[in-house]
């Protein structure tokens, strides 16, 4: 949302997730947690088993210094890899995974710096991923950098600074698959999807995405009807593309018009949550007159918002991303502007059934659900059931193949905004909401509260789990919590 917040943001035993394959970090001969969220962006690791007891002074294996970033990290064997904005500098760094310590890092100079919000934002916010021999990281301010891992540079692929609606900066971040890197690029010029090759960096195809003009979705892959497709998520709509060729296969419409959340693989579908502020079917997430909005902070009574005026309104930490012509006011038409767009969308928890062509809007959604939905945090397959988080740390969790609603919505988080999704071991569920409460919730026939602790530190991304190890960036380190080394 453009008024509250930006978001951000092997080989071995094969375990089926839907009709896709994919190596868990626990099972693989190669221990890894390879890109944002896992594989294949799921964020569980089935057989994995993490402390359920953890925090500051319990379980930590190692905690060290980490420069500022909202990527997670990334991990493939013995290293981990994350992107860092340090001293003006944007950073792609690896770290022992056994140690926390700093092997290597490379600067990916940018001639100037995409738009972001200071307060809720990095320009090091996407994850990097990795095949285990290309390290593959993406800035909005400058493009794809891939690496050795040695940290020597194979090749980049430079972009312009990326501009979104409301100056927010980027979120998405790229993946690998069948030796492609996919980077969905939503900017308000030419929003495209690419696909590269991951030994040259060579374009293989891209595609526009026209009208998908800011979003800050992660794609997943997922094996339909034989066929591997990329499914994104961007305004209003889901769209899928042959892995291959770039081709459009299918598109969903009536989505949220500010797209966070990932979708997610599960049993044979594919399964889609989100939610955005003023979407016109949804009180809960409307928005306030801008009449009232001036009410006590319109000081000098010009029908408008000087920045000094902000800081007492609601835009106090989100000036620059409502203040779209930069006159240094907020002005009614700007206010306008964002709640207009903010109309087009329809918040929704879906699942779609494999076989579609074309628009499969009505013929191949399964079932829909338009309540309690989650605005950044992603949501994740796990027993059966899909299990959604929503800022206020309330979850619910559903049938995946019905949308019967298994576990009713209750607390079982810290109060507060989350940035960083659920993750899961088994059926152990770790929550991060972004003042640093972390809470372990175990899914059965209801929800049982295992653990919550307080790190003392922001985490706005989201965690890795590999080898029974969580791996946890708060805003100046990272963590590695277990119960005995690598």
């Amino acid at each position: 949302m453009h008024l509250i917040r930006a978001c951000l943001v092997g080989a071995g035993m094969m375990v089926t997730c839907g009709e896709i394959n994919f190596t868990t970090p626990s099972m693989a001969a190669t221990p890894q947690w390879s890109q944002f969220r896992g594989p294949n962006n799921s964020g569980v690791a089935l057989e994995a088993q993490p402390p359920v007891k953890f925090g500051p002074a319990q379980n930590v294996l190692y905690k060290v210094p980490l420069s500022t970033g909202a990527s997670s990290p990334c991990i493939y064997g013995e290293r981990i890899y994350v992107t860092a904005f340090d001293q003006g500098q944007l950073w792609t760094i690896a770290l022992d995974r056994a140690t926390g310590k700093e092997l290597w890092r490379k600067a990916s100079p940018a001639e100037k710096l995409e738009d972001y919000n200071p307060f809720e934002g990095s320009p090091a916010a996407s994850t990097p991923a990795t095949d285990g021999e290309h390290i593959v990281s993406y800035f909005g301010s400058n493009g794809l950098f891939c690496y050795d891992t040695t940290g020597k540079l194979l090749w980049k692929f430079p972009l312009p600074p990326a501009e979104v609606l409301g100056r927010f900066g980027s979120g998405v971040s790229p993946i690998i698959a069948d030796g492609k890197v996919i980077l969905v690029r939503d900017v308000l010029q030419t929003p495209t999807i690419y696909a590269l090759d991951v030994k040259t960096g060579k374009p293989v195809w891209d595609k526009s995405r026209e009208g998908l003009i800011t979003a800050y979705s992660t794609p997943v892959i997922w094996e339909n009807n034989g066929v591997k497709e990329v499914v994104t998520a961007g305004i209003g709509r889901l769209v899928a593309y042959d892995l291959r060729d770039g081709s459009e296969r299918w598109t969903v419409r009536e989505l949220p018009s500010n797209v966070c959340t990932s979708p997610v693989v599960a049993d044979g579908l594919l399964l889609f949550a989100g939610w955005s502020p003023g979407s016109p079917d949804d009180p809960t997430g409307a928005m306030p007159a801008f009449a009232d909005i001036l009410k006590g902070a319109d000081k000098d009574s010009d029908g408008a918002l000087s920045r000094a005026e902000a800081g007492a309104s609601m835009f106090a930490k989100f000036f620059d991303n409502n203040d779209y012509d930069r006159d240094g006011l907020i002005e009614e038409p700007e206010y306008t502007q964002m709640i207009d767009f903010m109309k087009q969308g329809k918040n929704v928890a879906l699942a779609i059934k494999p076989g579609g062509t074309g628009d499969i809007t009505q013929s191949h959604v399964v079932w829909r659900q338009t309540k309690n939905l989650p605005y950044v945090p992603s949501p994740i397959y796990v027993n059966g059931l899909m299990f959604i988080l929503k800022d206020g740390g309330i979850a619910h969790a559903v049938d995946a193949k019905t949308g019967e609603i298994k576990i009713k919505p209750e607390r079982v988080g810290a109060n507060g905004s989350y940035y960083a999704s659920p993750v899961a071991a088994g059926n152990r569920i770790y929550l991060f909401n972004v003042d640093g409460v972390a809470t372990v919730v175990e899914l059965g026939e209801k929800f049982s509260k295992l653990h919550s602790v307080e790190l003392g530190e922001r985490v706005s991304a989201t965690p890795a789990i590999v080898d029974n190890k969580l791996y946890v960036r708060t805003a100046g380190h990272l963590y590695a919590f277990g119960t005995d080394g690598l």
